[in-house]
């Protein structure tokens, strides 16, 4: 019964640590862009997006579809670095260990 309740104390200090790392990361931002810098798309570490900066210049009501497609870029590049950052993050809590269901 030692071994359980070692094993409980880790696993507590674990999920401890993880939800310290996951209020860091909610504070942590990355940002990306498309179109040379025209569209800039900030996410934070809860994989939300947190602002978006789209240049005048590139708005042209003729060509609705670019704008579009520069925008679904910044936002998904966003997104993946993102999810990037809280992979690290999480791998150094778990020391490299991948647990389904924790990232």
């Amino acid at each position: 019964m030692k071994g359980m309740g070692k094993m409980l104390k880790q696993a507590q200090k674990l999920q401890a640590n993880m939800l310290k790392v996951q209020e860091e990361l909610a504070q942590k931002t990355v940002e990306a862009s498309s179109g040379g810098g025209v569209v800039k798309v900030v996410a934070n570490g809860r994989q939300q997006i947190v602002s978006l900066v789209i240049d005048k210049e590139v708005v042209d009501p003729e060509d609705v579809e670019m704008l579009q497609d520069l925008i679904l870029a910044a936002v998904n590049e966003a997104l993946a670095q993102s999810q990037e950052m809280v992979n690290a993050e999480m791998s150094k809590l778990t020391g490299g260990l991948n647990i389904p269901g924790l990232m």
